[in-house]
């Protein structure tokens, strides 16, 4: 392990030999620091005239040594000290300042975004000697604004303060805190994020859309920050400020992810969780996570972890903790490399492979779409946005039962069943994944297997839920993805779903305006003209013709 983090440039051989050796010390567990060590601290920072800490965990054990500058000390990553809601970080610092200075705001943001057990300065007069040592700790529930408290200053003689009495009250404390969120058990509590220079309006529509994806994956949603910016930070996408108060925060409310409306790239994910002690994702992510949890075929799982993979890839970054829940499938470390360089490896190697399976997947669906062909049976598929009502049309057109549920993407896997027109022609009709805005690329690669399905199709049924105020903008987003898909020219009928959500003059005007039919799957209305149509434009079948 490292025993010293920082600058030893400029320092002598026995200046660097010292530092070395404070990583021996001990401090008993009621002492914030023992005299003789603050004191041996004291002379060395002054003697190089730059700063000196200490991390101190609760067996009294130096973690590790800092050597900062005059002005400050950089704490380093403590991975094997990670905090969790309800619990301090198990280490303390102390530091000295050059100059008698107490705890500057800059010691106290860190105490709090870290949620050290304790953060002490040891002051020095300008001759050297230790004036006071000045030290604070997190408040379990914020007083007056402020997450943070001060204590009175001592001097060297009275560090006894009880050290680790205290920081078991302080948890003991924030452990009753945390009981109030005990209702949520097994959900993830987040912050939705979203920074843009758009109109306020658009942002809060597409925060709308946020919620439900939130909402669709179990996640508890605590609180909505929407920030306006006139320019993107390039490296926090939000002010480090804010950053910084929303990490707070969040250790306050007990948020355990932090989730962005807008994707971030490998750098912004790199700075971000460099400066919060927070898992974070975009949206993404969030979708990508949704269709991991839904997949029930072998193929939509197969699809699903290379779009996982494939997104992935380029953020794997040292303390990101994103990929965490396939690292049983990417494997352990090897001889010779980083664990980041064979996460990387297999990562690639784990693509490489899932591609070559699904490609396997598209000639047994092209065999599949010549049998078909060969029975003459017309194919009609069902589209629309996520949680339109797709399946819900399909379960009541060919009485099946495909699982429906009122959230986005309740159906990954498609779905084909049979049905027969009133005049006795037959059909193939399928149920498709639910589309959305900006839906991943990686996503859409990953799924074009399924989605050439499309390219096959004899009719769409492009079902809308008419009951959405943003049901223009997802007409909109699903003709842009057809668009990608190159199945644009394949005729389409517009369905408004939940029509007796809506007033009936206003389901009339909209039908005239979208050029659309009207229906209700719930309560089976508008079927019968539906059904008429659709026969009407598959025309007659193969084996009519014959």
């Amino acid at each position: 392990m490292k025993k010293i983090f920082g600058h030893t440039d400029g320092l002598k051989h026995d200046q660097i030999r010292r530092i070395e050796n404070l990583y021996r010390r001990r401090i008993p567990p009621y002492f914030l620091i023992t005299p003789e060590l603050a004191k041996d601290i004291g002379q060395i920072s002054s003697e190089i005239r730059r700063q000196i800490g200490v991390l101190i965990n609760r067996q009294g054990k130096i973690f590790s040594v800092i050597v900062g500058d005059q002005h400050k000390i950089l704490i380093p990553d403590t991975p094997e000290y990670r905090t969790i809601p309800g619990r301090l970080k198990g280490l303390r610092c102390i530091h000295t300042h050059i100059g008698d200075e107490p705890l500057t705001p800059d010691d106290l943001t860190d105490l709090s975004l870290l949620r050290l057990d304790l953060m002490a300065v040891i002051c020095l007069r300008p001759e050297g000697n230790i004036s006071r040592v000045h030290f604070a700790h997190v408040l379990p529930k914020p007083i007056q604004g402020k997450y943070f408290q001060v204590m009175d200053p001592v001097d060297t003689g009275r560090l006894d303060i009880g050290c680790l009495e205290l920081i078991q009250a302080l948890e003991d404390e924030m452990s009753q805190m945390r009981a109030l969120y005990d209702a949520d058990t097994g959900k993830e509590r987040a912050f939705l994020v979203s920074v843009t220079t758009d109109q306020r309006r658009i942002a809060a529509k597409s925060m709308s859309e946020l919620k439900e994806l939130a909402r669709s994956s179990d996640i508890k949603i605590v609180d909505t920050i929407i920030q306006r910016r006139a320019k993107i930070d390039h490296r926090f996408l939000m002010g480090i400020g804010k950053i910084r108060e929303m990490a707070v925060q969040a250790m306050e409310k007990g948020v355990s992810i932090v989730i962005f409306d807008q994707e971030l790239n490998p750098s912004q994910i790199r700075s971000i969780t460099d400066s919060i002690e927070l898992k974070v994702i975009d949206r993404t992510q969030l979708i990508l996570d949704i269709f991991a949890r839904r997949a029930q075929t072998r193929e939509g799982k197969l699809q699903v972890e290379l779009a996982q993979l494939k997104y992935m890839l380029p953020r794997l970054v040292g303390k990101n903790t994103a990929l965490s829940r396939l690292e049983g499938g990417i494997g352990g470390r090897g001889p010779g490399e980083t664990k980041l360089e064979v996460d990387r490896r297999r990562a690639r190697d784990r693509v490489a492979r899932l591609t070559k399976d699904l490609n396997k997947v598209r000639k047994q669906r092209k065999l599949q779409k010549a049998k078909r062909n060969k029975q003459g049976l017309p194919v009609i598929s069902i589209i629309g946005y996520t949680n339109a009502g797709k399946s819900t049309l399909l379960n009541t057109l060919t009485q099946s039962k495909v699982v429906t549920e009122d959230r986005m993407f309740a159906t990954l896997d498609p779905s084909s069943r049979r049905l027969r027109f009133p005049r006795d022609t037959q059909v193939i009709i399928t149920d498709t994944v639910g589309f959305i805005r900006d839906l991943p690329k990686d996503l859409m690669v990953a799924f074009r297997a399924t989605l050439e399905e499309l390219e096959s199709a004899d009719l769409l049924i492009h079902v809308i839920d008419i009951s959405n105020p943003e049901f223009s903008d997802q007409i909109e987003s699903v003709e842009k993805i057809l668009d990608d898909l190159n199945v644009n020219n394949i005729p389409t009928i517009r369905v408004f779903n939940k029509r007796d959500l809506i007033d009936d003059e206003q389901v009339e005007i909209l039908c005239l305006r979208y050029e659309a039919l009207a229906i209700s799957s719930t309560k089976k209305t508008g079927l019968a003209t539906l059904v008429e149509t659709m026969e009407r434009r598959i025309g007659p079948s193969k084996e009519d013709v014959i």
